[in-house]
């Protein structure tokens, strides 16, 4: 036969949200409110309450900061792109005629939609330009 402890019985008064918010959980997790309140006051008053929620802090700040991270690269990737492109375009795009200007100003919308649609599938299904690029890129290598 196990000898089992007596538990003591305690009052404690709950704002009737506070209570609401402890029978909806005990209800949701099919355990009893005297079981979520005695987990809940244990973990409350455990030494290692604090470096527990500062280790999930550190671990959620730690994802953030990846993420950070992955947001520069590619914000870096996007700007020397479109710094390439419009060198290699203001390079080799000979001024227009007025003539030829007016008829170039006209196909121009045509030629839009095709590049917004083309943009469209790439960014649907495509690889995007940030798993293309490495990071490893050294600049003698390969020319």
């Amino acid at each position: 036969m196990t000898t089992s402890r007596k538990k003591t019985k305690i009052s404690v008064y709950l704002d009737p949200e506070v209570m609401q918010m402890l029978a909806d959980f005990a209800a949701r997790r099919d355990r009893s409110q005297s079981m979520v309140a005695e987990a809940a006051i244990a973990s409350f008053l455990s030494p290692d309450d604090g470096e527990r929620r500062e280790a999930v802090l550190a671990r959620r700040l730690d994802q953030i900061d990846r993420r950070i991270t992955r947001l520069e690269r590619d914000v870096g990737i996007s700007i020397e792109s479109l710094a390439v492109f419009i060198r290699f375009w203001l390079a080799t795009t000979p001024a227009l005629p007025e003539p030829a200007a007016k008829a170039a100003r006209a196909k121009a919308g045509e030629r839009y939609e095709a590049f917004i649609s083309a943009l469209g599938r790439r960014l649907a299904q495509g690889p995007k330009l940030r798993q293309e690029v490495s990071e490893d890129v050294d600049g003698g290598a390969g020319s």
